[in-house]
Order: structure tokens, then C-alpha cells, then sequence
């Protein structure tokens, strides 16, 4: 039998120029190049994402790609220009979830529920204590709400460094600024989200931050 030719990897440059031609299997291949990079990046970026929340968000980063392809001007890596609209989409659900939960209703629950008693008791289980569970989910909501609260320039170039990986050449081409002031920049930053993320971490050690003295309501 003859040796099995190895697929052609169309190169970057040639693959965006037939996407913008209208070409349906070149923008098939974009998709299946990309997808999977941006939905893990995605993923980082929300400290409490569902798998559903970031296929949402990932829909909606193409269908901008989709859009606004024809303002990229090669100055970054494609990939790099995507993780930014990545970023903008993810920042723009999370402020949609947060209007909705300030928003929408709450059902409450009964605390006189006495049908229970016949259940089988649970094995012990061999994750985590529930406390361990919650307060890692408290730190890492926590220091996603520090990096919310900067905002901005300093909130940009935190994820594309350390959730996008991306090096410091990557981010200079990206925001059209000179490796050193990237550096620069990126320090000032960490400095200002180590203060911010320092006050919220001295709520979560507080005792009243885990439980207040109010009186349950009952149904």
C-alpha cells in the first residue's frame, strides 16, 4: 500500500485570507483550530464558569471573529487578537450574570422538611472536607473578583500573561506597546492586585465572613 500522505497545515495567513473570501471550509477549519485553545482560556479566565457558561461565551467569540475579521491587521498573532475578544466576551457574561442575579428571584427553602429520616446515610468520602471545598472556591472567586475590580489596562494584560500564557513579544505586538513597558506595566499591575486581593483576602478570614448571626426564615 502506498504511504499515507501527511495533511497539508494550511498556513495561518492563507487560512484567514480565505475566510474572508467567504470560504465555508476554511472557516471550518479556523473553528476546529481555535476552538478548543479559546474555550480553555476561557475556562481560566472564570473562576466559576460552567462548561455551559463558556461554550456561551466561545459561541460568542466567533460569531465576533465572524464580524470583525476584517479589522485583524496581522500585527499580533491571530490567536493573540482572539484571546482579547475572548476576554471582552467572557467580562461582558460575567457582568450580564451579575445583573441577573441582582435581578432575579430567589426560591426559598423549607427548614421543616421531616421526610428525610428513612435515607440512607452516606459512605465517608474521600474528597475534600465540604469547608476545604468552599473556602478554595471562596480564594479563587476572590481573586477573580480582585482582577474584576482592576479592570482596565491592568486586567487586560494579567490574563493575557498568565491565563492566554502568552509571552512578553505576544503582548507587545498585541497592545502595540514595547516589551519593556509591557514588563513595566505587568508589575505595577500585580502590585496593585496584590493590594486590592489582600483586603478581600482579610474579609475571607474574618469568622463572619463564613457565618453571620441571622435569623433563618421559615416557609
Amino acid at each position: 500500500m502506498p504511504p499515507v500522505s501527511p495533511a497539508v497545515v494550511i498556513p495561518e495567513a492563507e487560512l484567514l485570507a480565505r475566510c474572508m473570501q467567504g470560504e465555508e471550509r476554511a472557516w471550518d477549519e479556523l473553528f476546529d483550530r481555535h476552538y478548543a485553545p479559546s474555550a480553555r482560556f476561557v475556562y481560566q479566565l472564570g473562576y466559576d464558569f460552567t462548561q455551559e457558561d463558556v461554550e456561551e461565551i466561545c459561541q460568542e467569540v466567533f460569531v465576533t471573529v465572524v464580524k470583525n475579521l476584517h479589522t485583524f491587521q496581522g500585527n499580533s498573532q491571530f490567536q493573540t487578537w482572539l484571546f482579547r475578544i475572548a476576554a471582552n466576551r467572557a467580562r461582558d457574561y460575567r457582568q450580564r450574570q451579575s445583573a441577573a442575579k441582582r435581578g432575579g428571584g430567589r426560591v426559598p427553602l423549607s427548614l421543616h422538611r421531616d421526610d428525610d429520616d428513612d435515607l440512607p446515610i452516606d459512605p465517608a468520602s474521600p474528597l475534600p472536607a465540604p469547608d476545604v471545598v468552599l473556602r478554595d472556591a471562596e480564594q479563587a472567586a476572590l481573586v477573580g473578583h480582585a482582577l474584576e475590580r482592576l479592570g482596565g489596562p491592568c486586567q487586560e494584560i494579567i490574563e493575557l500573561r498568565y491565563f492566554a500564557d502568552l509571552s512578553y513579544e505576544e503582548i507587545s505586538a498585541s497592545l502595540q506597546l514595547n516589551p519593556k513597558t509591557v514588563s513595566s506595566r505587568l508589575s505595577k499591575c500585580l502590585d496593585k492586585l496584590e493590594i486590592v486581593a489582600r483586603g478581600l483576602f482579610a474579609r475571607l478570614d474574618k469568622p463572619s465572613f463564613h457565618r453571620e448571626n441571622k435569623t433563618p426564615t421559615s416557609v
